[in-house]
């Protein structure tokens, strides 16, 4: 099993290049089989929940073809399932937009019920509620999702909450819906936004997406593109937070600043100088920072995908900060392991107490999921001494050469695979 070795204690100073957004690209990866030209995506990020969403489109039939690392060709005409194997499903839970896209296309699909990151329930009602509102029959037979229609339809949808999975899913298989579709209450994030682009350039007649009122007319089928995927904002903020917890200095490059203006409120707020450029955003951390209070809220709001980041800057942070998780139950699995690295923090049903502490110092700790597992690199690479984080598959999912990234800011950090190769590391930095 791999782990990552740290020895903390250097400021990260230097600039880094963001790769293309996970969130969108799983679920434009989806879109893409909905005609049967086909599809060229662009600024694809190399990790592993995206090459098993193209395993498992492949699997169904679809021609994908690699063209490079960040490059992928998909043509859906070849495609003889709509059934998706339970094995690709238990790793990433985004295979579920393949619910959408097969539906949308085929009028029917099954899927099975999905895995991923284990950060608290995340039901997937209001995207049943949205296909039965546009005329499938949805039911769950043998621990799987089974959608058919003889017809699509246009349909007026009221989400109960904001969810992004539903917005995308409704969005896709209505925009093969004859008639126009509303969803009301729809999920704002920039990938969203980014879906509704790639299916516009496809063909799709979709208006709204980007506030909470989308607006949907089906067409009778989909054309081929090209397509260009947006920044991903969840990496960058992790190193922006990075710069802030180490006292660096870092370029973060190929950004949307606009996308990340919830994240970089919070760094002014604790003493961070951010600058903004056209595609890119600096931030310096020159002394210690000071606390505040966060609550993640859907986007336009401070994300939940950013909050162990957050929240282990704090732990380092002067003063008694407060971290209010609104979305998701089981995001604080990590402040444990923090703890283990001198961290003050409690946590109390929803609400993360940390009294800031001068210094961390390095631990053997565990990564829970995708963004806690990132964010103790980040309490590793900010603590004295040395850390070895365990379970870094769950941050392979979503960080594309996470290491090399962190190492070519002058962070000494390495992945290993054995005792022998931690004791190398150890003997090689002193």
């Amino acid at each position: 099993m791999d782990q990552y070795i740290i020895k903390g204690g250097n400021p990260l100073v230097g600039e880094v290049e963001i790769a293309g957004a996970k969130n969108a690209a799983l679920a434009i990866l989806a879109a893409a089989i909905m005609t049967d030209d086909t599809v060229l995506i662009e600024n694809l990020p190399d990790v592993r929940d995206i090459n098993v969403l193209l395993e498992a489109i492949a699997e169904i039939g679809a021609k994908v073809d690699r063209i490079n690392r960040s490059t992928v060709r998909i043509n859906g005409s070849t495609i003889q399932d709509i059934s998706v194997d339970y094995e690709y499903i238990k790793k990433i839970r985004a295979s579920y937009y393949l619910l959408g896209a097969l539906l949308g296309k085929y009028k029917k699909a099954e899927v099975p019920l999905p895995g991923g990151c284990n950060i608290g329930s995340r039901p997937i009602d209001q995207h049943l509620k949205g296909f039965r509102a546009l005329g499938a029959k949805v039911d769950i037979i043998n621990g799987a999702i089974v959608a058919k229609a003889d017809q699509l339809h246009g349909s007026h949808i009221f989400l109960d909450m904001v969810s992004v999975g539903a917005t995308i899913n409704i969005m896709m298989a209505a925009s093969m819906a004859p008639g126009r579709t509303i969803i009301e209450n729809a999920a704002r994030e920039p990938h969203v936004v980014d879906v509704a682009n790639l299916l516009n350039c496809m063909g799709a007649n979709i208006k709204g997406a980007g506030t909470d009122v989308i607006r949907i007319k089906g067409v009778e089928k989909l054309h081929g593109t090209e397509y260009s995927i947006i920044p991903d904002q969840i990496e960058a903020g992790t190193f922006m937070f990075a710069a802030a917890a180490t006292r660096g200095d870092i370029m973060v490059k190929n950004v949307i600043p606009k996308h990340l203006e919830a994240t970089t409120a919070k760094l002014e707020e604790i003493g961070c100088e951010v600058e903004e450029f056209d595609d890119a955003v600096r931030v310096v951390a020159s002394k210690r920072l000071r606390r505040t209070h966060v609550k993640t809220l859907p986007y336009p709001g401070y994300p939940t995908d950013m909050q162990p980041q957050i929240a282990v800057t704090l732990a380092l942070a002067q003063g008694t900060s407060i971290v209010t998780e609104s979305i998701f139950e089981n995001r604080f699995k990590y402040a444990d392991e923090l703890a283990r690295m001198g961290a003050n923090i409690k946590v109390e049903g929803n609400t993360a107490i940390i009294d800031g502490v001068e210094k961390l110092s390095g631990a053997r700790v565990s990564a829970p999921d995708l963004r806690a597992g990132a964010a103790l690199v980040i309490a590793g690479l900010a603590a004295e001494g040395i850390t070895i984080v365990d379970d870094i598959v769950y941050i392979q999912r979503g960080y594309e050469n996470f290491e090399h990234k962190l190492r070519s800011l002058g962070a000494e950090i390495e992945r290993v695979s054995s005792e022998k190769e931690i004791q190398k590391f150890k003997l090689r930095v002193g």
